[in-house]
């Protein structure tokens, strides 16, 4: 019998998939596949139990979520070359849209048991990234450096007020104090110097459900996209914002847009959120890794 390891996110869609996300499980289990469900309580606890489900032999990792629980599971398949499978349960779901998975769990846990019966597999890109003291992470979608970093951070490190409303106030907080940052950005091995508001890099091209950051990304074709704003006003910025749903906002004359197999970012005081986890302080390093993710699909 096939064994999976399934990596379910309590707090995916802000709670408000869990049925879903239990009817695509049984539909795993009725495709006649050993389920053992991981629960992802905390990102330590979710990282440790995937790292003990590949060691135990599990033939396929399962991530059951959003972004950030992909993001996890994606660590021990990269490092371990096993195969992942996706079913989008969160509320952007950016990386599942992008690799065209299912929409609806249960249709993505069908063709993941489809997939596994058949042995088909699909290879997609990943991006590497290392900074200091042997830091490593995988990321699968956009890596961001710069004013939404610093808005994560902020609303990270706030009590009150709970769910969206305090990310909204992150904002208008960051907005307050908008700046730009002097960043040293190499390019398989050209470097730019620049002062800017965002950096972004991209395996796929969008982020925080459906913000096309990095439009041009594509998980195939081993480059990673790298967008560069700024410096902005307050007013520019808000105005390009709308636009970035539909990744209108690099045709701004304040707006610039790369493509590189290496990537290495510099900027004092900025924390990299990637996949919207939170990673370490920059200098990093990121790598574009051609087909390094199994995806059954």
């Amino acid at each position: 019998m096939i064994r999976l390891a399934v990596l379910r996110s309590p707090t995916a869609g802000r709670g408000k998939n869990q049925g879903e996300a239990d009817a695509a499980i049984a539909a795993l289990r009725a495709a006649d596949l050993d389920v053992n469900v991981l629960d992802a309580n905390t990102v330590t606890g979710a990282l440790a139990a995937c790292e003990d489900a590949v060691a135990q032999g599990t033939d396929a990792l399962i991530a059951v979520g959003g972004d950030g629980t992909i993001h996890l599971a994606v660590q021990s398949a990269a490092r371990n070359r096993i195969k992942l499978g996706i079913i989008p349960a969160g509320t952007g779901n950016d990386f599942a849209t992008a690799v065209g998975v299912p929409a609806s769990p249960v249709a993505a846990a069908k063709a993941i048991a489809a997939a596994l019966v058949d042995g088909r597999v699909r290879a997609v890109d990943l991006a590497r990234m290392t900074g200091a003291n042997g830091y490593e992470r995988w990321f699968a979608a956009v890596l961001g450096a710069g004013f939404d970093a610093i808005v994560n951070e902020r609303a990270n490190a706030m009590y009150w007020p709970k769910g969206r409303r305090r990310y909204d106030l992150a904002i208008f907080a960051e907005l307050l104090r908008l700046q730009p940052r002097h960043y040293t950005i190499t390019l398989d091995g050209s470097t730019v110097e620049t002062d800017a508001n965002l950096v972004a890099v991209g395996n796929t091209s969008s982020y925080g459900g459906g913000m096309k950051m990095c439009p041009a990304a594509d998980a195939t074709d081993g480059l990673l996209d790298v967008v560069v704003a700024g410096p902005i006003s307050r007013r520019t910025l808000l105005r390009l914002q709308p636009k970035v749903y539909e990744g209108t906002h690099v045709t701004h004359p304040a707006v610039r847009s790369y493509q590189a197999r290496v990537v290495t970012i510099d900027a004092e005081g900025i924390m990299a959120y990637a996949d919207g986890e939170r990673t370490c302080a920059l200098p990093i390093t990121i790598t574009a890794e051609p087909g390094a993710l199994s995806l059954l699909s």
